[in-house]
């Protein structure tokens, strides 16, 4: 056992009794023998959410990671926010910096980058690659965003690293163009470099203007263009609102066969929206791989020791066989 002293890290969010992370993370500090603790912390208001930042500040705990729904609330409550997590207004990862203060970062895009690249080149004819690890594969033109939190923006984020220079971004919350133009999501998805449109399929409530019912046919046009699709909300997962309401705004019928989808839920294995693209034979991937690949980041800054990625992703899959039954 090593000498280090013992400190405690965790996950704060809510909900997060669906989470792989202390498991993961757990097992990591046991693969570089260290006798640090990681625990899920529930935390459902903003207030709360303050104070456990303050937690970190005073020493109590050394580090965490943040999920929904506070990846954007928990920036103003930080000290300082390092370029990975500026850049896209969100923060997954903090840090305890001396003297008192927290570091605000962000390894989602990074991660969310490499799973992308790889389900676009999944089944792709091999080509010269001269021209770089992310420009292998087909053409990449067009890629539709479902939602406007934190997996979202890093989502857009990924999306232009890729290469993509038309990214569509629409959620549930915007009934009409009116809401869309009037949501702080809505401005930082367009200072992003994302394209915004009302939520496809109007509320009872909704007010259908002559621009919101234009905007929500483009969406259709543009969803049917695309050749990647990304569920970058929490419908679907384990103690989220049902997936139903995302895959019902999918012109399934109408997708390129050559079209890629992915799910950043993680947990269930299969949310709708995976068991609907792969039941049509189209390439979906869920959330695990960014799960994992965001973490190992995690783990790194706070330790300054690489992670152990496969002993992580091991961790991550056998607790969600246990969660599920293995089935």
């Amino acid at each position: 056992m090593s000498n280090a002293e013992r400190r405690m890290f965790g996950l704060v969010g809510h909900p997060v009794g669906h989470s792989v992370s202390p498991a993961m993370h757990s097992a990591a500090f046991r693969a570089h023998h260290l006798p640090h603790i990681y625990s899920a912390f529930d935390v459902p208001t903003g207030s709360e959410l303050a104070r456990f930042v303050g937690d970190i500040r005073s020493g109590l705990i050394a580090g965490a990671n943040v999920t929904i729904p506070h990846k954007r609330a928990v920036m103003p409550l930080v000290d300082e926010v390092d370029a990975t997590a500026a850049e896209v207004g969100v923060a997954n990862v903090l840090c305890a910096a001396e003297p008192r203060r927290v570091t605000a970062h962000n390894t989602d895009v990074l991660a969310l980058r490499d799973e992308l690249d790889l389900l676009l080149r999944s089944g792709a004819p091999r080509g010269d690659d001269a021209a770089g690890p992310h420009s292998a594969g087909p053409p990449r033109q067009r890629a539709v965003i479902i939602g406007a939190g934190g997996a979202a923006f890093a989502a857009i984020a990924a999306c232009r690293m890729l290469g993509y220079h038309l990214i569509s971004v629409t959620t549930r919350s915007w009934t009409s163009t009116e809401a869309m133009l009037e949501s702080p999501a809505g401005e930082r998805a367009s200072e992003l470099g994302a394209l915004t449109m009302p939520w496809p399929i109007p509320s009872d409530r909704a007010v259908s203007s002559k621009s919101s019912v234009a905007l929500r046919l483009n969406w259709t046009e543009f969803a049917v263009a695309a050749d990647l699709i990304i569920q970058a909300t929490s419908a679907g997962m384990l103690g989220g609102p049902p997936g139903e309401e995302v895959t019902s705004i999918i012109p399934w019928d109408s997708l390129s066969p050559d079209v890629r989808l992915y799910d950043v839920v993680y947990n269930p294995p299969v949310t709708p929206f995976l068991r609907i693209a792969r039941e049509r034979g189209l390439r979906a991937s869920d959330g695990l791989g960014m799960l994992v690949g965001q973490a190992a980041q995690s783990f790194s800054l706070w330790t300054g020791l690489p992670a152990p990625v496969d002993v992580m992703r091991a961790a991550a899959e056998d607790s969600l066989r246990k969660a599920t039954g293995n089935r």
